[in-house]
C-alpha cells in the first residue's frame, strides 16, 4: 500500500516537474512573480502600529508619529478659500442701450402730446388718451393740449437730463424704486405747471428701468482667482510628536495626521486593494504583451522575463526603503523623499542588459508604481519617468567605463530639473525647492549609478547575459589573461590589438556590436598561450620548431590553439559570446602551408584535405565573422612585402573573396553590402598601420636590418593561420 502511494507520488512529482519546466509555464510564473511582488510592495507598510479610528471615537491608546511629515490641511485650506471667494463683490455691467431706449421713449411720449395738440378735429383729448401709454386725468389732458410746444420741448430736455444724472452710475433692479423716487424729487424741484409735472411723473414711472445687470461669469472667475490665491495650509508633524492621546476624541485633524505619517488604516480596505490589484494587473499585462509583440526573442526566453521582473521589483523595494527613512530634523525634507527614488536604475540596467525599448517601457511602469507607492503623488511619478528615460538613453551606447559615470551625472541633472519643475508647478517656495532639488538630484544620480554598477555582475550571473560593462572590463590591459598574453606571447598580443582595431572599424561600418568584436579580437588567440613559440610572431628570431615536425603534427599543433583557447576562456570564466568567437574565428579554414608541404613530400595519395582544416564551427554571427576576416587580413598583410595603398585594398578584398568562396561565411548574417563596407574599413585602418616607410641612409659597416617580422608572404587568401604557420615553419 505504502509502495503504491510512493509510486503515485513519484509519478505525480515527475509530471509536476515536467509541467513546471515548460517555457509557457515559466513565462506565466514570471508574470505571477511580478504581480504578487508588486502587490506586496504597494500594500505592505513598514509601520506595524497602524490604527483604525473614526472621527468621534475615543482613542484606546496614545499614538506618536514614527517619522516627520508635512501635509496640507485640506479642510482648513478649503474654508479659507471659500472665505476669500465670498469677499469678492458681485460684478455688475451698465448697459448703455437701456438709457438710450429710455430717452427715446421720453421723446416719443412728448412728441405724441405735441402732435395731439396740433390735430384739427375737436376730440383732441380722446386722441391723446389713446396715444399715451399711461392714463392721465381729464383736466391734465386738456391742460397739456393747451401747453405751447416750446414748453413741452423744454420739459423733454429737463426730464432727459434728470434721468441721465440718476442713471449715470447704473440702476440695478433692487435699486429701481429708489431711482424713481430720486427722479420724482428732482421733477418736483422744477418750475413746472401742474399738468407738466403730472406728465413728467407719469413718464418717470412708465419709462425708468434698470440698466445695471449682474455679471455671473466674471464674478465667478474673480472668486475662483481669489480662492486659488490662498496658500495651502500646511501642517507639520515631527517624529516623536504625540498625534492623539489615550481617551481623546478622534477628530478629522487627527486622522489627517495619522494618514500623513502612514499610520492610518481606513476600514475596510477591500475597495482600495481591488483597485490597486487591477492597476498592477493591467501594468503587468501591458509589459508582457509589449515584449511579446515587439521583442519576441526576449519573450521566448523565460530567464529574461524573470530578469525584467526582478529589476522592477528591486527598484521598488529600494523606493520603499527610501520612503521609510526617518528624517527627524527635517519634515520638509521628508515630504520630498520621493525625488530620491532611483527609477533610472531600472532603465539603465535593462538598457545595458537587454534593450532600450524594453527599458523605456519598464521605466514608465516603474514610475507609475512609484506614484502609487507615494500616495498617488503625480510629482514623484513624473520625476521618476523623466530620470528613468534619461538613464535609458544615457547608457544606450556604452563604449567606455566613463559612460556609466556620465550617465549618473545626466540622471542627477534630470532629477534636479524634474523636481524643480514639478515643485514650481506645485507652488512650493523657492527657498525650500532649490536645496531639495539639487540635493535629491545628486542623491538620485549617485544612487542610480551605484546600484547599476553593483547589480550588473549579479544580474549577469543570474541571467547569463554579458553586458557592455563586462566587455569593457575584459578589454582593460590589466585583465589577468591579457597580461599573460602580453608577457608570454607578446607577438600574439600585438597581433590581437591590431585585429581589434580592424574589427572595431568594420563593426562600426555595418552596425554590428563593436564591443563584442573588440573583446573577441583581443581574446581570439589566447589558445597560443599553451605553446607560444610554435607561432611565428612569438619566436623572436629563435629556431622554428616546425622544421623538425611532420606537416600533420604541425597542423595539429596550429589548429589546437582554437580548442586550447576555448578551454582557457572557460577557465577564466569569459562570457559565452567570447568563447564562441574563439571557437569560430577560423571556421573550417585550411592550413594551406602545411597541406602544400605534405603534398610536396610525395604523399599525395595519403594526404586528405580534411586533415589540414580547422575543426570549426564556422562563424555563426556577424561579430565572429568580422573577427575571422580581420584575423586573416592582418596576418596576410603583415606577412606580405611592402604594399602600395591601392594594393592593400586589393589584397583585403581578395582574402574576403577567398573566405566567401571557401564557404566560411555561409552560416552568418553578413550580406554582400556588409562585405564591401568591411573591406573598405579594413583598407582604411591597414593603410594607416602598414604605411610605406622612408629609407634612411645607413652608417658604413652597419648590417642591414629588417623593419618587420621575418614572415614572408603566405599563399594568397591563406589567412592568418596559414601566414603564421608559413612563417613558423620557415623561421
Amino acid at each position: 500500500m505504502l509502495n503504491r502511494l510512493a509510486d503515485k507520488a513519484g509519478v505525480f512529482w515527475d509530471k509536476l516537474k515536467q509541467f513546471i519546466k515548460q517555457p509557457r509555464v515559466k513565462r506565466a510564473g514570471a508574470a505571477l512573480f511580478l504581480f504578487l511582488s508588486l502587490m506586496l510592495l504597494i500594500v505592505f507598510q513598514f509601520y506595524p502600529e497602524r490604527v483604525s479610528l473614526k472621527a468621534g471615537e475615543v482613542a484606546p491608546r496614545t499614538v506618536k508619529a514614527p517619522r516627520s511629515a508635512v501635509f496640507e490641511d485640506e479642510a482648513k485650506t478649503e474654508e479659507l478659500r471659500r472665505e476669500a471667494a465670498s469677499k469678492v463683490p458681485k460684478i455688475y455691467d451698465i448697459d448703455p442701450k437701456v438709457l438710450q431706449s429710455i430717452k427715446r421713449d421720453i421723446t416719443k411720449i412728448i412728441g405724441k402730446v405735441i402732435t395731439a395738440s396740433k390735430e384739427p378735429h375737436e376730440d383732441k383729448g380722446t386722441a391723446l388718451k389713446e396715444a399715451l401709454p399711461f392714463s392721465l386725468p381729464e383736466g391734465t389732458i386738456r391742460a397739456l393740449l393747451e401747453t405751447p410746444e416750446p414748453k413741452l420741448r423744454q420739459l423733454e430736455r429737463e426730464l432727459i437730463r434728470i434721468v441721465e444724472q440718476v442713471m449715470a452710475d447704473g440702476v440695478r433692479q433692487e435699486d429701481l424704486a429708489q431711482a424713481r423716487r430720486d427722479v420724482s424729487d428732482r421733477i418736483n424741484l422744477l418750475s413746472l405747471e401742474p399738468a407738466e409735472k403730472a406728465l413728467a411723473q407719469a413718464i418717470n414711472r412708465h419709462t425708468l428701468r434698470p440698466n445695471k445687470f449682474y455679471d455671473a461669469a466674471r464674478t465667478e472667475m474673480l472668486q475662483k482667482e481669489a480662492a486659488a490665491a490662498v496658500e495651502p495650509v500646511e501642517i507639520t508633524v515631527r517624529a516623536g510628536e504625540k498625534i492623539i492621546g489615550e481617551g481623546e476624541v478622534v477628530t478629522a485633524e487627527h486622522i489627517a495626521k495619522l494618514n500623513a505619517v502612514g499610520l492610518y488604516h481606513a476600514r475596510p480596505p477591500f475597495g482600495a486593494l481591488t483597485g490597486v490589484a487591477l492597476v498592477v494587473l493591467l501594468l503587468t499585462a501591458a509589459l508582457f504583451y509589449y515584449i511579446y509583440q515587439q521583442r519576441r526573442e526576449v519573450y521566448l526566453e523565460p530567464a529574461y522575463l524573470y530578469l525584467i521582473a526582478l529589476v522592477i521589483v528591486s527598484v521598488l523595494l529600494v523606493a520603499k526603503i527610501i520612503l521609510a527613512i526617518d528624517v527627524r530634523q527635517g519634515a520638509e525634507i521628508s515630504s520630498h523623499l520621493g525625488y530620491a527614488i532611483p527609477v533610472a536604475t531600472a532603465g539603465m540596467l535593462l538598457a545595458i542588459l537587454l534593450d532600450s525599448r524594453i527599458a523605456a517601457v519598464a521605466v514608465v511602469i516603474t514610475a507609475i508604481l512609484t506614484g502609487m507607492m507615494t500616495g498617488n503623488d503625480l510629482r514623484f511619478a513624473l520625476a521618476g519617468f523623466l530620470t528613468g528615460i534619461t538613464g535609458v538613453y544615457s547608457v544606450s551606447r556604452l563604449s567606455r567605463r566613463g559612460d556609466l559615470v556620465r550617465a549618473g551625472l545626466y540622471v542627477s541633472a534630470a532629477a534636479a530639473m524634474a523636481s524643480l519643475a514639478v515643485g514650481l508647478m506645485s507652488e512650493i517656495p523657492f527657498r525650500v525647492l532649490l536645496p531639495v532639488s539639487l540635493g535629491f538630484g545628486l542623491v538620485n544620480g549617485l544612487l542610480s549609478s551605484i546600484l547599476t554598477n553593483g547589480a550588473l555582475p549579479v544580474l549577469e550571473s543570474l541571467s547569463g547575459i554579458t553586458s557592455p560593462v563586462r566587455l569593457l572590463e575584459l578589454t582593460d590591459p590589466g585583465e589577468p589573461l591579457l597580461r599573460r598574453l602580453l608577457m608570454e606571447a607578446p607577438g600574439t598580443y600585438h597581433h590581437s590589438i591590431i585585429v581589434g582595431n580592424l574589427g572595431e572599424a568594420a563593426a562600426e561600418a555595418i552596425g554590428a556590436d563593436v564591443l563584442t568584436v573588440r573583446t573577441g579580437a583581443y581574446y581570439h588567440d589566447i589558445g597560443k598561450l599553451r605553446r607560444p613559440y610554435f607561432f611565428v610572431e612569438n619566436q623572436m628570431g629563435q629556431d622554428n620548431p616546425h622544421d623538425k615536425l611532420a606537416p600533420t603534427l604541425s597542423t595539429l599543433i596550429v589548429t589546437n590553439h582554437v580548442k586550447d583557447g576555448a578551454e582557457i576562456a572557460r577557465e577564466y570564466k569569459l562570457p559565452r559570446k567570447i568563447i564562441d568567437i574563439i571557437e569560430q574565428h577560423h571556421g573550417t579554414s585550411m592550413v594551406g602551408f602545411f597541406y602544400q608541404k605534405a603534398l610536396e613530400g610525395n604523399q599525395k595519395d595519403a594526404v586528405a584535405e580534411k586533415d589540414f582544416r580547422y575543426p570549426g564551427p564556422k562563424p555563426q554571427t556577424r561579430e565572429a565573422a568580422i573577427v575571422m576576416l580581420a584575423d586573416a587580413v592582418e596576418a596576410a598583410v603583415r606577412s606580405a612585402d611592402q604594399l602600395m595603398p591601392g594594393q592593400v585594398e586589393g589584397l583585403v578584398r581578395r582574402i574576403i573573396k577567398d573566405k566567401l568562396q571557401d564557404g566560411q561565411l555561409e552560416e552568418c548574417a553578413l550580406t554582400f553590402r556588409d562585405l564591401g563596407l568591411i573591406a573598405g574599413a579594413f583598407a582604411r585602418v591597414l593603410s594607416g598601420i602598414f604605411h610605406n616607410r622612408l629609407e634612411y641612409p645607413r652608417e658604413a659597416g652597419k648590417e642591414e636590418h629588417s623593419d618587420g617580422d621575418s614572415s614572408e608572404p603566405a599563399n594568397e587568401g591563406a589567412g592568418h593561420g596559414q601566414a603564421h604557420a608559413s612563417g613558423a615553419a620557415r623561421g
